[in-house]
Formats: C-alpha cells, structure tokens, sequence
C-alpha cells in the first residue's frame, strides 16, 4: 500500500534519495545545466515535498515549487534506481497534478534533460498530458532541457 505525505527533509532515507537523484543529474548534465534541487532549497517556503512509502520503504519524491498564484513546477521527482516501473512516479505525479489543481494554478511546468536517460520521465510525463513548451519563469534556451506544461484550466 503506497503512502504519500508532506516530508520534512529530516530522515536520513530521504536524504539519501535526495543525494542519489543530484549525484544522478549531475552524471547526466553539465554541471551548470543542473536544476535539481538539493534539500535546503527543497525546504523553501514556496516548495512543497513529499515522499512516498510502502511501510517503512521509500519509494520516492516529489516537490511543488510555487511560482507565482497561479504557476507551478515540479521539482525533484524520483524513485530509487532498484524501484523504478512499479507505478511510484504515475502515483506522485497525479498527486502533485491534484495539488495544483487544489491551488488553482492554471498551469504547471517542469524542467527535464534531453538525452535518452531522462526518455521514461518524459514519457510519463506526456502520458499524464504534458506538452512541450518554451522556456518558464527565471530559465533561458540553454540546449540541454526539455521544458514541458500541463494547463489545468
């Protein structure tokens, strides 16, 4: 039974995933095309995270990034390496679509890589009605994102 709750950034397993995914990103990218957030700006007042868990497992993350009263993006989404395909993501993905929804927002954003590592997010993303679009809030055409949007209203 999976569990999705507001996470405080305290627990070390959290931690950990949260290390795994940067360490991952930065593998994937050149460092100054990394976006991913580490856990003091996940822990920003206009960012909201969560944690999935089965029991005591954690079977990944997913943040809220308020960019304005009407806008949000998705940061840090995530499932360990070893848990990936078991419909974590596809869960905390519709969870956070809900949350928007909740907010009001009329859209929300989300920032990915290009290569083919990053090819099942993207997939999942587009299955949930993602689009590709420009550029958003404070980032540029930098040739190595994917920017993508899915309008709620």
């Amino acid at each position: 039974m999976l569990r999705i709750e507001l996470d405080d950034l305290s627990r070390p397993q959290v931690l950990a995933l949260l290390q795994e995914h940067l360490r991952n990103m930065y593998e994937l990218s050149p460092p100054d095309k990394v976006f991913a957030f580490d856990a003091r700006r996940l822990s920003a007042p206009n960012v909201t995270f969560w944690t999935a868990w089965n029991h005591e497992l954690l079977m990944g993350c997913a943040a809220l990034k308020e960019i304005s009263p009407t806008e949000g993006e998705i940061k840090s989404m995530r499932t360990p390496s070893a848990l990936r395909r078991s419909g974590v993501g596809r869960a905390l993905l519709n969870h956070v679509i809900e949350v928007g929804r909740s907010r009001a927002y009329h859209v929300i954003y989300l920032e990915t890589g290009p290569n083919s590592a990053f090819a099942p997010a993207q997939a999942l993303y587009r299955s949930a009605g993602f689009e590709l679009c420009g550029p958003f809030g404070s980032y540029q055409e930098n040739g190595n994102s994917v920017f993508m949007s899915l309008w709620l209203t």
